[in-house]
């Protein structure tokens, strides 16, 4: 039975992130149920972080509270103890009961479970003229301890390395540079792994559009490999099962050995990889 953790190929095992914590498509959003059941099997997920009006973080994607909580108005201006009584929204907009979560109160989840292999992708969706003081403290004070089970990723890596001071593993996403809308040859590729390392030479994971790492590969690059070869894990987001050609664009990613896929539905990519080997 399929649980959503990873892909197995010979000599390569590709994990299935659960992206905002969705195990499957019709689960709520960064819900501590989800959080719970990954830890416990030792899943790789992602939450997103955004910064609230005391330099805390919270776990949510969206720039204003209402597109999903039952809160009104931007995040940067929300208390702590006002984000505290909110609730996340479903896919329909109905309140549900999980509450919204701070940072530091996804962290005490993590550190009140028994010890796991689980890693905890932290998307920090802001720039970096929002880190204070205050939020690189706070997430020091939250990963204190359990730090390996997080890594802190974004598009902005000078944000990236400056809360990086908590002392957990970090990654980078490029594809918001003007260079990766451009890639039109194999040396437009190599121009971008080699950018991408100058900006973030300490970055453990790269996070990549897979349409991108579609996309090079057409051209004739191994954009995974090419990444590779500088000690670089790589990330695919977001596919999902009804995508156009997700079969097609999930066996290619297999084959080009992608260390992890982004999905709001690891199961049903693992189902769907079952079905592709039993077609073949």
């Amino acid at each position: 039975m399929a649980d959503g953790i990873e892909l197995g190929i010979p000599g390569h095992a590709i994990a299935l992130k659960w992206h905002r914590l969705r195990r499957r498509r019709e689960d709520p959003v960064f819900t501590s149920r989800r959080l719970a059941e990954g830890l416990e099997l030792g899943a790789s997920m992602e939450v997103d972080l955004r910064v609230h009006a005391e330099g805390g973080l919270v776990v949510l994607h969206e720039e204003r509270l209402e597109y999903e909580t039952t809160g009104v108005g931007p995040v940067r201006a929300a208390s702590a103890e006002y984000l505290r009584g909110l609730h996340i929204r479903d896919e329909n907009g109905a309140a549900t009961d999980n509450p919204v979560l701070l940072f530091e109160d996804l962290a005490t989840l993590v550190r009140q479970r028994p010890p796991t292999d689980a890693l905890v992708q932290l998307d920090f969706k802001e720039t970096i003229d929002r880190v204070t003081r205050r939020t690189v403290e706070s997430l020091a004070a939250a990963v204190r301890g359990i730090e390996e089970n997080f890594i802190l990723s974004g598009g902005d890596w000078g944000a990236v390395k400056r809360l990086a001071g908590a002392g957990i593993g970090m990654g980078y996403d490029p594809c918001e540079l003007p260079e990766a809308g451009r890639l039109a040859s194999p040396a437009d590729v190599a121009a971008f792994v080699d950018l991408t390392e100058q900006i973030a030479p300490e970055a453990e994971m790269i996070y990549l559009d897979y349409t991108l790492i579609l996309g090079a590969s057409r051209l004739g690059a191994d954009i995974v490999d090419a990444f590779h070869r500088h000690a670089r894990l790589i990330d695919a987001w977001t596919l999902n099962a009804d995508h156009p050609d997700a079969a097609a664009s999930l066996r290619e990613l297999v084959g080009l050995r992608v260390d992890q896929i982004t999905t709001d539905e690891p199961i049903r990519l693992e189902e769907l990889f079952a079905e592709i080997g039993r077609l073949t």
